[in-house]
């Protein structure tokens, strides 16, 4: 049996309604995390799904609009858990670490959306409750960051020529600075994807 899984975070159509979607990072996200997902269960990985919910709520990510799913052209196969959660990070509000341990889990490699966001702090739990994280970058998507004295009622197209924002790159690089080393092995999709189960461990 694997001892790795391939956790795939808030890759979700709550993402695509917002104005800003059009401005991600990574317009080739959803096929990178296809690539992924595909290599995993070719070795026999456990590959689990995690949506981000806010019940109650009214915005884009309240299960009761239809957003809290998968974006189109990613589904689980038979057996994939898909599991939801409505804190940052993938395991405190859901069964992940029950369900990783009693797989024989050691090894997780994660994508999905946010890059700096829910994905690097999976990854640093991940990290801190004993996993060998693998953070694949360019099956992470994020968007610009405004400065936090930026109006919430800033139009996209404010936040964009603001120049405290930080862009695209600067926050993907950023993230890979904090978690390489300390946290997680940086890969990208080619590495993971081309790489044997071993060599996948980083």
């Amino acid at each position: 049996m694997s001892r790795a899984a391939l956790v795939v975070i808030d890759v979700q159509e709550s993402f695509r309604q917002r104005p800003i979607w059009a401005h991600g990072s990574n317009p080739d996200m959803v096929r990178q995390v296809d690539r992924l997902v595909a290599a995993a269960r070719q070795r026999g990985d456990l590959v689990v799904w995690v949506l981000h919910s806010e019940p109650g709520t009214g915005g884009l990510f309240d299960p009761a609009l239809g957003y809290v799913r998968l974006i189109d052209g990613l589904a689980p196969a038979e057996g994939e858990p898909t599991l939801v959660k409505t804190a940052h990070n993938a395991f405190t509000t859901t069964n992940l670490q029950q369900l990783l341990t009693q797989a024989g889990i050691t090894d997780l490699t994660v994508c999905g959306i946010r890059t700096e966001q829910c994905v690097e702090t999976t990854t640093r739990i991940g990290a801190d409750l004993g996993y060998r994280m693998t953070f694949v970058s360019d099956a992470t998507l994020t968007f610009p960051i405004p400065h936090r004295d930026l109006p919430e009622t800033a139009t996209v197209a404010e936040i964009l020529a603001d120049p405290r924002t930080l862009t695209n790159e600067e926050i993907v690089t950023r993230t890979e600075y904090a978690l390489a080393g300390r946290f997680a092995t940086i890969r990208t999709v080619d590495e993971v994807t081309g790489a044997t189960l071993a060599g996948s461990r980083g």
